[in-house]
């Protein structure tokens, strides 16, 4: 393993498009939603160990997650753990450990993943970040990784490259598109998913910070000395109080001139919502993906059920529903309205206050 190789975990999420099994207190990172027996930020972990050093990874989280995350990786010391006093997006979040690593080790290469997403095809995601690293070597490149898509997908962002290469320098990157755009990038052929794996090395990204988020690399340069102490609460503090909530996507990666993207195909999903949770389960004969023997269903096709291990269910004459229940939720939502899943825990939130938040 490479001794200046590093792999920052963004852990800090809430995951309310997974209410009501996501909460505040126990967010979806935290979860094993596919039961599989870990957690994701587990899995993400597992996934990494095999190329980076355990004292080499990083977790940025909520700092009211610090125990939940120490819990899940108990073989992180806690000062691997950087504890955000508050959400303020992706660039923020990753400034906050990019010069903190670099305090560290100035030539530190950052792996930055986020801390929830499935990749069933591990070996050869590998194979995709080891060859992104390897393409750091003597450039000054800020890499991604792409997935290559196999539907028109509305639910992802996109990175357009500028050639079918492994490798190719980015063009452009779009938001989550229309039905009509997504089906026209698949047809290009030139688009790929953005998967929000970013790699590089610790001073390109700051150097990038300090060119398109001056504001950013001012605020975090300034405490660069109390990063480490026991000043380092107190100065995060006051510094995510400042600082303006940016994702790294819009903020760096959209403006800089030396962005990479590597393909991949190994089975990527970000599952960020309940019915690419559908999408990843095994299904029964009428396509039915449910958690628990428990659960007794009549006249139930294309539904996502999931239950307690301790209640018995009987679900009939539902088509396209998902049900999800809870000690103290019980959530029922056709499948096509799953992006009212938002309003509902405001909705629920402004009754009820956090109790069941």
């Amino acid at each position: 393993m490479a001794a200046n190789r590093y792999c920052v975990i963004m852990a800090g999420g809430v995951g309310s498009r997974f209410w009501p099994m996501s909460r505040q207190s126990y967010p979806k990172q935290f979860l094993d939603i596919l039961g599989t027996g870990r957690s994701f930020i587990r899995h993400t972990y597992d996934r990494f160990a095999n190329i980076i050093p355990n004292e080499n990874f990083i977790v940025v989280t909520n700092r009211r997650y610090t125990e939940l995350v120490m819990e899940h990786i108990p073989s992180l010391d806690r000062s691997q753990i950087l504890a955000e006093p508050m959400g303020r997006n992706t660039a923020p979040c990753i400034a906050y450990a990019a010069y903190s690593l670099f305090k560290r080790d100035p030539e530190a290469e950052m792996i930055v993943t986020p801390s929830d997403h499935l990749i069933l095809n591990e070996k050869e995601f590998i194979n995709v970040v080891n060859a992104s690293l390897d393409y750091l070597d003597g450039r000054n490149a800020l890499m991604t990784i792409g997935i290559n898509p196999t539907r028109p997908e509305t639910g992802y962002g996109y990175i357009q490259r500028t050639g079918n290469e492994a490798i190719s320098k980015v063009k452009c990157f779009t938001e989550k598109p229309s039905r009509e755009m997504a089906e026209a990038f698949l047809e290009c052929g030139e688009f790929l998913w953005n998967s929000g794996i970013f790699i590089w090395r610790v001073k390109d990204i700051i150097a990038a910070f300090e060119e398109h988020l001056p504001e950013h690399a001012a605020l975090f340069s300034s405490i660069t000395d109390k990063l480490g102490t026991d000043e380092e609460a107190a100065a995060i503090e006051r510094v995510f109080a400042e600082c303006r909530p940016i994702s790294v996507d819009f903020g760096i990666m959209e403006k800089a001139e030396n962005v990479y993207v590597h393909s991949g195909d190994f089975g990527w999903s970000d599952l960020g919502t309940w019915h690419s949770v559908y999408m990843q389960s095994r299904k029964d004969k009428y396509a039915n993906a449910i958690n628990s023997d428990n659960v007794h269903i009549y006249d139930t096709r294309n539904s996502l059920i999931t239950i307690p291990n301790d209640k018995i269910a009987v679900i009939n004459g539902l088509k396209d529903y998902i049900v999800v229940d809870t000690p103290d939720v019980l959530m029922i939502c056709p499948k096509s309205e799953e992006r009212n899943i938002k309003g509902f825990v405001e909705d629920v939130k402004y009754s009820t206050g956090d109790k069941f938040i």
